[in-house]
Formats: C-alpha cells, sequence, structure tokens
C-alpha cells in the first residue's frame, strides 16, 4: 500500500474519501471537479485504488493534491466488499471529524453542497449521518409510480407465501439506506464506537448506519430535489465504466451518452 502526502499542512474541517476501480475517464472527471472546489482550502481528498493496476492507476499516481491510498491484490470479492474496505482504509487514516463519501460518478457542480450538509450535521450533535436514499431525482410523477409498483409487487409477493405459493423473497418498498454517491458521516462518532463502513456482508454503510440508529443516533435524510440541485451522479456509472454490463445495456448506452456530453461540455472550465 502506497500512501502519498497532502499538499496543505493546515487541519481540515472535514475529507473527501472515494473508491477507484478502472474507471478513468468518470474518475478524471469528478477529481478535475472537485478540485476546483477544494484548491487553497483546509480539505483533505483521500483516493483509493482498488488495485485497478491500469491507466487510472497511473493518473491517480501523477496527482500531488490527493493522499493516494493503493490497495494491494486481495483474495476475490464481491464488488460492494471491495469499495467498502477501500473506505475503511481510508477511515483509519483521516484525522478530522467528518468525512464526505463521494462515488467517482458523482460530479459535483456546486461547492456549497459540501457547507450545507456540514451545516445540517453541525446543527445537531446527534446526527450520525446526511445524505440521501435516492441516486437520481426522478421527480414527483416517477417517484410516486416507482413506490407504488415496488409496494404492489411488496403485498404481492407476502400474500403468495401466506397461500404457500413459491415466490421471491418481497423485497422493501421504502428506501431506508442512505446512498454512498454523497454522503456526510460523522467520523469521529464512528471511530469512538468502534465502528466501519464495512460490517458483514451489506452494502457498505448500511448496517452501520442501522448500528448507529439502535445506539440512538439520527439520520439527516436530504430530497433528491435538494442535493441535486448541486451535483449530478450517474446511476451505476462506476459499473458501467468498468465493463460490468454489456455493451447494449441501458446503463451502458446511458453512461457512454452522458460521458460524451460531460466531455463536449468543458467540464474543467
Amino acid at each position: 500500500m502506497r500512501t502519498s502526502s497532502p499538499l496543505s499542512k493546515e487541519h481540515p474541517s472535514y475529507s473527501i474519501v472515494l473508491v477507484n476501480y478502472k474507471t478513468l475517464g468518470i474518475t478524471k472527471i469528478c477529481l478535475e471537479l472537485l478540485k476546483q472546489h477544494v484548491e487553497n482550502k483546509p480539505v483533505t481528498v483521500w483516493v483509493v485504488d482498488n488495485y485497478s493496476a491500469d491507466e487510472s492507476t497511473e493518473y491517480l499516481r501523477s496527482l500531488d493534491w490527493i493522499n493516494l491510498i493503493e490497495r494491494p491484490p486481495s483474495q476475490p470479492e464481491a464488488g460492494h466488499i471491495a469499495h467498502g474496505r477501500a473506505l475503511d482504509l481510508a477511515l483509519e487514516k483521516i484525522h478530522t471529524d467528518y468525512v464526505f463519501l463521494l462515488h467517482t460518478d458523482t460530479f459535483v457542480f456546486d461547492k456549497t453542497v459540501f457547507s450545507m450538509m456540514l451545516d445540517r450535521s453541525l446543527s445537531n450533535p446527534n446526527i450520525a449521518a446526511v445524505g440521501c436514499v435516492e441516486q437520481l431525482d426522478r421527480g414527483l410523477l416517477r417517484t410516486a409510480w416507482r413506490f407504488s409498483s415496488r409496494l404492489c409487487k411488496h403485498y404481492f409477493r407476502r400474500t403468495k407465501r401466506s397461500f404457500g405459493l413459491r415466490t421471491k423473497d418481497p423485497k422493501p418498498y421504502k428506501e431506508a439506506h442512505l446512498k454512498s454517491f454523497c454522503t456526510l458521516w460523522n467520523a469521529k462518532l464512528i471511530k469512538l464506537h468502534g465502528l466501519n463502513f464495512q460490517m458483514g456482508n451489506d452494502v457498505p454503510g448500511y448496517a452501520l448506519q442501522d448500528r448507529m440508529v439502535e445506539m440512538g443516533y439520527s439520520i439527516d435524510f436530504l430530497p433528491p430535489r435538494k442535493i441535486f440541485q448541486y451535483l449530478d451522479h450517474m446511476q451505476s456509472g462506476t459499473v458501467s465504466a468498468a465493463g460490468g454490463y454489456g455493451a447494449n445495456h441501458r446503463r451502458t448506452k446511458m453512461y457512454n451518452d452522458i460521458l460524451q456530453r460531460l466531455n463536449a461540455g468543458g467540464y474543467g472550465s
């Protein structure tokens, strides 16, 4: 594991953590936007490379304004487990009370998203995390349709089970856990209780959120229309960038379209 040294010697008010895995195109856009927001500010940016061993790793090594952690090769593990363990590597290194988790497919266009979320957390020391349970802003009609269809499917499966019929497990119809594409966590509280982002086999942060709530801490849920005023998020963009979907998959096509528009739009200006 290699860790580069930060440029700023000031004590930062918060840290920002991202995980890279073979996503050069979107990682570059994400970081070039981010650099504009944190330049000359007491903020440290940590990027954990999950043994990409490709050109994205070389790109990260060329940046002198980030703290780079290169995760060594390990035994085969599920993608979300690898992501969570990478986050915990960064958690061990940071010395700030608060940490923002970002995905490399999150593009922050308005830097005030950080102060907005931080202010909400600082207003109540009992808040463990601030974030959103949705990965994109679907609007009122699409959100209502998605909720009602999932609700019907959930109770349809439960009804089939009550009659002893075979069916898939009823999935929760309401999102309850914060999505880590842009989430602020109280790192001081996490460390105080000896917890981690990766707990068990759950998606990183899910079990942590449940445990914090069990201990009496609260979660501040941002509505999609609020958080997406400041940023864009390419849903499953990291999976698409790493070749996780087929060439004709709708998310691959969406990824290529968004990436083309971002590059053509002069994101770095």
